[in-house]
């Protein structure tokens, strides 16, 4: 989903550039795929706190805290596994590793993987529920589609979703 390159390291570069007269070389970037187009990643630390409005035009994986509302339409969200985040989410593709509390909206995909934990209420286009994520809330995957209004009964297509039956132990509440 995005590629690293851990073996370069940045120390010195700076100093290397300037004194051999070269322009700087940057950082090695870290990228995700969104829609055929790379794009920076950023990133909020473990020990970052954040409350308020969460915007921008790069992806964005959250380590830290973040409550209040995360608005990356055209980009993609990774919430960490380390990411405790309290809010309304707008993004292109959702990852969750980490804990979340809130509702979800993705504009192509919305993945909960293992380790995640979502309270609130999915919707997108494709959902993905690995075994053993924790989910409590609703489902919509009709979001953002132009689908006719009443549904087509020679339809044979179908989603599938993995349930993790640990989480339908606990009381629904809606």
């Amino acid at each position: 989903m995005f590629e690293m390159n851990p073996s370069k390291s940045n120390a010195g570069r700076s100093a290397e550039a300037h004194d051999s007269g070269q322009s700087r070389e940057s950082a090695p970037l870290t990228k995700l795929q969104n829609r055929e187009r790379p794009a920076t990643l950023a990133m909020i630390g473990a020990s970052i706190h954040i409350k308020g409005d969460v915007s921008g035009e790069e992806s964005l994986v959250i380590q830290g805290q973040v409550e209040g509302t995360i608005n990356l339409k055209q980009n993609n969200l990774i919430i960490g596994q380390e990411g405790k985040v309290s809010a309304t989410i707008h993004a292109y593709t959702i990852t969750i590793e980490g804990d979340l509390n809130g509702d979800v909206f993705g504009e192509d995909r919305v993945i909960v993987k293992k380790t995640g934990k979502v309270r609130g209420n999915i919707s997108a286009p494709q959902v993905s529920l690995e075994e053993g994520a924790k989910f409590k809330g609703s489902m919509d995957m009709d979001y953002n589609r132009t689908a006719s209004p009443a549904p087509r009964k020679d339809s044979t297509s179908a989603s599938v979703v993995k349930f993790d039956a640990s989480a339908a132990n606990e009381k629904a509440s809606f």
